[in-house]
């Protein structure tokens, strides 16, 4: 099954890569979005979002991933700061710690898709830690960052 995937980050050479990625998995990138506004731009067909929390606009990467996922959008944060999402962002998977090995990236946009795709009888790959439902439903955003 493919799926239709939002690429929000900033940083180009990362963009890229991940696009790339998709792509040779068989999803389709719909886009790049370096900032909450673009990203808000292109959600309207994703599927699924890879998330990193900074973003050309400030830490809007936690607000963004909360919309999208209330948007039945599967959100996957990807960050070098894990730590800034506290105990998680409401409706998303879970993150990754950046840099990911291309192994554990494939590895990570495949469980993704797995669960958009109704399959949950997997357990996360390596270094994908999932959010806790109870905890993250409690958090907001805001709350999250405040760690």
């Amino acid at each position: 099954m493919s799926f239709n995937v939002l690429i929000v980050e900033d940083q180009p050479l990362i963009a890229l890569n991940l696009q790339d990625t998709i792509e040779g998995l068989g999803h389709h990138s719909i886009g790049i979005a370096s900032n909450m506004h673009q990203a808000f731009t292109l959600a309207d067909e994703a599927d699924i979002a890879l998330v990193d929390v900074n973003l050309d606009d400030g830490p809007t990467g936690p607000i963004v991933g909360q919309t999208l996922a209330e948007a039945d959008v599967a959100v996957l944060f990807m960050t070098s700061d894990p730590g800034a999402l506290g105990g998680g962002i409401p409706g998303a998977i879970g993150v990754i710690q950046k840099p990911i090995p291309d192994a554990d990236l494939i590895d990570a946009i495949q469980y993704v898709a797995d669960r958009r795709a109704g399959r949950y009888d997997m357990p996360p790959p390596r270094g994908l830690v999932e959010f806790d439902a109870e905890v993250a439903t409690a958090q907001g955003p805001q709350n999250a960052l405040a760690r």
